[in-house]
């Protein structure tokens, strides 16, 4: 089943772009599945939009795995792929113990950020039996070493790094890569020069699909909603005017 699900994540290229999304829990992962999405994510912005940390550094593996776990009991159709968080790479034999756990709790593939810098840990994986999905681009587990969120190859040498990395992953047997505030003609040359299927994020509309973090879609993410999606629905303050209705309806019953 697993193997059937990635294949259809490849052969995607080129003939359906791919949308994707991330999920942290049972009910929202119900949601999604219902929308028919090829891709689910359990991503380390959970820390963020869920657990209220300063970034996704803080994610633990125990914390990845609990909310896999949630998402995992509502049976996606589509692949379920899961963050591998910071620090649980360091060396190949961590990379495969940290994937397996993910695989336990429930996923069907891991995301590992980095693309030369963490090569034998991505072959260790993919050797281990374990579908990758790839992650170029700007990088959430280094923003805070590198002073923010920035995008990527606007210049020359870190263009020609990431399609180095984009080269290296597709080598090494990745069936795609999200590429994340990547300039969007680098993210275009990428997608051209790949076999596999680019998903970007704030990365133009040249990649093979896009994936954005659900509460940035919804507009329930504490804070900054990214200006990379356009399409914010705005349900907080929704969700914000049900909550006030209903108190109204309890601390003043009987008025209208």
């Amino acid at each position: 089943m697993t193997a059937d699900k990635v294949t259809r994540i490849r052969t995607m290229k080129g003939r359906e772009r791919i949308a994707a999304l991330t999920a942290y829990d049972f009910a929202m992962a119900r949601v999604l599945e219902a929308a028919g999405l090829p891709l689910l994510l359990v991503g380390d912005s959970v820390g963020m939009v869920v657990l209220g940390y300063p970034d996704t550094t803080c994610v633990t593996m125990a914390e990845m795995e609990h909310h896999v776990r949630a998402v995992a009991r509502a049976r996606p159709q589509g692949l379920l792929a899961a963050d591998l968080p910071y620090g649980s790479c360091a060396t190949p034999a961590m990379a495969v113990e940290s994937a397996r756990r993910l695989i336990a709790a429930g996923a069907e593939a891991v995301k590992a950020e980095g693309g030369r810098s963490i090569l034998p840990q991505i072959e260790a994986i993919l050797a281990a039996g374990i579908p990758l999905l790839g992650h170029l681009g700007m990088l959430p587990q280094n923003a805070v070493v590198e002073g923010g969120y920035h995008v990527k190859g606007k210049k020359e040498d870190e263009r020609l790094a990431l399609i180095a990395d984009a080269l290296a992953l597709e080598r090494a047997g990745a069936f795609g890569m999200v590429l994340e505030l990547v300039a969007a003609p680098v993210a275009r040359e990428i997608t051209g020069q790949v076999s596999i299927p680019t998903i970007g994020i704030g990365s133009g509309p040249y990649c093979d699909g896009e994936i954005l973090v659900t509460t940035d879609l919804l507009g329930t993410s504490p804070g900054f909603i990214p200006k990379h999606v356009n399409k914010n629905w705005h349900l907080a303050e929704q969700m914000r005017a049900a909550v006030v209705e209903w108190k109204q309806s309890v601390v003043h019953p009987g008025r209208p």
